[in-house]
């Protein structure tokens, strides 16, 4: 009796651990291309590619492709917030993207590619706002951050060969990163960003 009592302690205690867990999701354009900054921060469980913010029930490739779902190209973080907040992933996440760029991002054209941070609550949301904020008033009039943010729409992960595509493939990877100008146009954000 007492090692089903233990047994069953454990696992609720596995399970609630697990739950514990929370998610953030974030468009950047190519989610092949977000994936990886998130993935270096201690306390990221997972990234997992796919598509949110549409009208069309189980979105593919071809079709989220085609600009007409309402779908943005995503990723969903799992990450546990004893170890990275919230506002680190939002840090993260703002130094990957081109956050004034209203047509998408980098060379990928259209409104699969557009910028977002969808918030799963009110305190997301808050910190969200805050961050959009502060970005805009340190360019002091320079440009106008055009990232929008919006409340958390279902998440469909994508094909499995969209997932961790910069681990499984990287020299087409680093190909597609470099022909985009992702990092070229990163380093000219960064640079006006932090101009005077």
């Amino acid at each position: 009796m007492f090692r089903m009592i233990l047994a069953v302690v454990l696992y609720s205690f596995q399970i609630s651990s697990f739950a514990a867990n929370d998610v953030a999701i974030f468009a950047g354009g190519c989610f092949w291309c977000m994936e990886g900054p998130f993935d270096k921060l201690d306390g990221v469980v997972s990234s997992t590619s796919g598509y949110t913010g549409g009208h069309t029930e189980n979105p593919t490739y071809k079709s989220s492709s085609t600009g007409t779902t309402g779908h943005y190209e995503a990723v969903q973080i799992e990450y546990d917030s004893s170890k990275v907040s919230y506002q680190q992933l939002l840090n993260v996440y703002w130094k990957n993207i081109d956050p004034f760029d209203a047509r998408g991002q980098f060379c990928d054209k259209g409104p699969q590619y557009r910028a977002a941070i969808f918030t799963m609550n009110d305190e997301e949301k808050e910190l969200a706002n805050k961050s959009k904020s502060a970005l805009q008033a340190k360019l002091n009039g320079k440009a106008t951050v055009v990232t929008e943010i919006l409340p958390a729409k279902k998440f469909y992960a994508a094909e499995d060969y969209h997932q961790d595509y910069y681990i499984k493939n990287p020299v087409r990877y680093k190909y597609y990163r470099y022909g985009c100008g992702r990092d070229k146009r990163l380093e000219q954000v960064e640079e006006l960003v932090n101009s005077n």
